[in-house]
């Protein structure tokens, strides 16, 4: 199905949803349908939090799935999607699934011997100290969750049990990640091109929701400062990650860089967020592409597999 037939038909555009990421979707599916209205598309937007979500997918062409977290970005959409044969811009069931669940990842990434931090699984038996004891200082997050929420540090075993409160209130297991002191980039991914990576700076002990979504201090660097060298050894380490899950088309990895100059992957994401404090939109500035072109660039790829 090329592009031209895609417009004969309009193309929903899935968004909001239900998840804690509902604001971030409402903001990236904006973009998405300006841009695609922008080249003469028929755009529907659907919000997948409405009951009747499904009767509003009759007679589309595609699905831009815009949504973030739970229920949009963990392959129970794709899954749905795929059930109506309905073809959709992104990784399939299987890459959405795996890349949100940072604990299997992270698990996988271990077994492969792909470069990633240590972690521990928590439950309500753990012992905080033990943990305290293994990884020293550790972010805390809840498994299937983005856009940091419900992340904290801790450095003591009081800390870690608190952390673990907040994390778990949001369901799908919780997480401690081994604190890696350096500095933190993106690399966004897209089809079989590594965009450039970008360096996150911010006055927050980490790249939180504050810093991601609402902060207008924080700074990014693109060109990161990196030189070629270390600019391809760590476009080629985000490649693995995502490949190695089974993503597809579009995403973003995180990396962290400790003092020795060693890169670790954090986490993939599989739909990031499309807003005004975006990294895949910046990323693909840096590359000389605009918004729509970037939009127009996923629906293509997702096409072609699509088929």
């Amino acid at each position: 199905m090329s592009l031209e037939l895609l417009r004969k038909a309009p193309v929903a555009v899935l968004l909001g949803g239900n998840s804690a990421e509902r604001a971030v979707s409402l903001q990236s599916g904006k973009t998405v349908i300006d841009a695609l209205q922008g080249q003469g598309f028929d755009v529907r937007a659907v919000d997948t939090a409405d009951s009747d979500w499904v009767a509003h997918l009759r007679d589309v062409s595609f699905a831009f799935i815009a949504l973030h977290g739970p229920g949009g970005e963990d392959g129970s959409m794709q899954g749905a999607l795929q059930a109506l044969r309905i073809p959709y811009t992104g990784s399939g069931v299987l890459g959405s699934a795996l890349a949100m669940d940072k604990l299997r990842s992270k698990q996988l990434w271990q077994g492969i011997g792909l470069s990633t931090g240590g972690f521990l699984n928590l439950s309500p038996a753990t012992d905080w100290q033990q943990v305290i004891d293994r990884l020293g200082k550790v972010f805390v997050k809840p498994t299937c969750e983005g856009s940091s929420i419900g992340m904290t540090s801790a450095a003591s075993a009081a800390a870690l049990a608190q952390a673990y409160d907040r994390a778990s209130q949001y369901g799908g297991g919780v997480l401690a990640e081994q604190f890696i002191d350096g500095p933190e980039y993106t690399v966004a991914i897209l089809g079989d091109e590594v965009l450039p990576s970008i360096r996150l700076e911010t006055a927050n002990e980490f790249y939180d929701y504050e810093a991601k979504y609402i902060s207008n201090d924080t700074r990014y660097h693109c060109p990161s400062g990196l030189s070629a060298s270390e600019e391809a050894e760590m476009g080629e380490l985000a490649l693995w990650a995502f490949r190695s899950l089974g993503c597809a088309v579009w995403g973003r990895v995180d990396i962290m860089r400790d003092r020795a100059g060693r890169f670790y992957v954090l986490e993939v994401n599989t739909i990031p967020g499309m807003t005004s404090h975006s990294l895949v939109p910046m990323a693909a500035r840096a590359a000389g592409m605009d918004i729509a072109a970037l939009v127009g660039r996923i629906l293509e790829l997702s096409r072609a597999r699509c088929g």
